[in-house]
């Protein structure tokens, strides 16, 4: 039979397993790890604001809220879908250069990457004279951005929107690597978010150091780190095979973001809502 060319097109995407929508940074089961690592570091005066704030919103916890960003494109609220698009390119970053080296001009014009999502919803969560609702907003935004921003291919520098369309077989099928970065990876330990959380802390969580200028310049070193894995570390499969040998090799660098996306996260919080 002869389809349209169009039509062929659709079909040859489909079986590539091609997502004509692009996915997403990290899936629910990374966002809610970072979440989950990030609450038990959070100062005592932090807890108590964070605690306040998700109550507001009848949240029990960072993790409820961890993938509440992603949910914006589907929401049938006109309102909430507008925000979703006014905030689609907050979620990742193109570094336009091989050398890994931010331009804000060149690389997040008008604010519009996860460095100024970070940026931008940190000082509207420490606003206090701002309303309630407005601030557990943002709250839900920073803990969705400051994961994104630690999965590589969200800070790439490739012209393949983060690994979107980078075909790859894994696991005897067809997907992208991003989609591998997002929740492949991770799906291969067969844990929960709470029980991968605990894997994770042990032998202990990561130090780091406190954020001392701004949270903007402290994220565009975080991308800027997430950028030169994606271009060093290997994360290109070869052969576009995810095999067993890469996962191996691959999922303890997704752990490492993981748990720095956690100790920055608290950290993020602690510096915009702990007593100084």
């Amino acid at each position: 039979m002869n389809y349209p060319l169009q039509v062929s097109l659709f079909i040859l995407l489909g079986l590539l397993g091609l997502s004509i929508r692009p996915a997403l940074a990290w899936g629910p089961l990374g966002h809610r790890i970072v979440a989950n690592l990030a609450e038990v570091q959070l100062s005592p005066s932090t807890r108590a604001n964070v605690k306040r704030i998700l109550t507001f919103e009848h949240a029990p916890s960072l993790a409820s809220v961890a993938i509440w960003a992603d949910t914006l494109r589907d929401n049938p609220s006109p309102a909430m879908e507008i925000l979703g698009r006014h905030t689609r390119r907050m979620h990742y970053l193109r570094i336009h250069s091989s050398s890994c080296v931010y331009r804000a001009r060149r690389d997040c014009p008008a604010g519009q990457c996860v460095v100024g999502g970070i940026a931008h919803y940190a000082r509207i969560l420490g606003n206090t004279h701002l309303p309630m609702a407005k601030r557990a907003q943002a709250l839900n935004f920073v803990v969705h951005f400051v994961a994104d921003i630690h999965q590589p291919l969200h800070s790439g520098y490739k012209d393949d929107k983060g690994g979107n369309f980078y075909q790859v077989q894994f696991e005897g099928k067809g997907t992208n690597l991003h989609r591998v970065w997002d929740s492949g990876l991770l799906r291969t330990r067969h844990l929960d978010a709470q029980d991968y959380a605990q894997r994770l802390k042990t032998p202990g969580l990561l130090r780091i150091s406190p954020i001392k200028t701004s949270i903007t310049r402290a994220a565009v070193t975080w991308a800027e780190a997430s950028c030169r894995i994606d271009r060093d570390d290997g994360v290109y499969p070869v052969g576009h095979r995810i095999t067993q040998s890469y996962v191996t090799r691959m999922r303890p660098i997704a752990e490492r973001q993981l748990r720095l996306a956690g100790a920055r996260l608290a950290e993020v919080l602690n510096h915009t809502l702990g007593t100084h």
